[in-house]
């Protein structure tokens, strides 16, 4: 019991560390925060910017005169059609609720409105990424070309696809690749099958034999332990 306790443990401490989708900038936060005390140079058309948005770092592409294009999740225009009320700032509870929704737009907006208050990286990840980045021209072109609904699924087609298909020319989440590690280690973890079948059998025990709670105390154990 007390390995199962650590297992647990050790896993939500995992998950936590991560944040879920939060880039790897962070794991770095000694060198960043030098970086940040120095002077930036002036942003350039078609630099990519990143921010710390509540479970992850959202991804934008500088067009210029203080506009940053960048697909954010916004629930927004599913309630309404009043262009005023959906061009507002925003915030993160409207960002969550986009994301459970699927529904996401590619926007222009102020840098200040982008930031929503935190610091900015400029082409942080021209160091992570191994293909060169596309003339700054090019890049910010792509990205307004891109601008209104866009198709969205948080693991697949995010900010930070968008920006990387607009720099790079290919899309590419380090966000989705990190956590898909996390998520492959758990399911690789053996006690994970010990720790689903107790669960499965809990559900037995409370809610009696039916095969909503049958079936999955055996399959889930089952294609964990197959997976692993």
């Amino acid at each position: 019991m007390l390995q199962l306790l650590t297992f647990l443990v050790e896993k939500v401490s995992l998950l936590f560390k991560f944040k879920l989708f939060e880039s790897s900038w962070l794991e770095s936060q000694q060198p960043e925060c030098a970086e940040r005390r120095t002077p930036s140079p002036p942003l350039r058309r078609g630099d990519v910017l990143e921010v710390p948005r509540s479970l992850f770092t959202h991804f934008g592409i500088y067009l210029g005169d203080n506009k940053v294009a960048h697909l954010i999740p916004d629930i927004l225009p599913v309630l309404t059609s009043n262009d005023k009320l959906i061009s507002s700032v925003i915030t993160n509870e409207r960002l969550i609720l986009g994301c459970i929704y699927r529904c996401a737009t590619v926007r222009v907006d102020t840098l200040e409105d982008f930031a929503y208050g935190a610091s900015i990286l400029v082409n942080h990840a021209d160091k992570m990424m191994k293909t060169p980045p596309l003339p700054d021209a090019t890049v910010a072109k792509r990205a307004e070309k891109l601008i209104g609904a866009f198709p969205y699924s948080l693991l697949w087609s995010n900010c930070e696809h968008f920006v990387t298909y607009c720099r790079y020319g290919a899309a590419r989440s380090r966000q989705t690749e990190q956590f898909c590690e996390v998520l492959k280690s758990i399911i690789r973890d053996q006690r994970t099958v010990i720790v689903s079948g107790l669960l499965g059998i809990i559900s037995v025990v409370y809610f009696g034999m039916a095969p909503l709670t049958t079936l999955p105390t055996i399959l889930i154990p089952f294609t964990l332990w197959m997976a692993g």
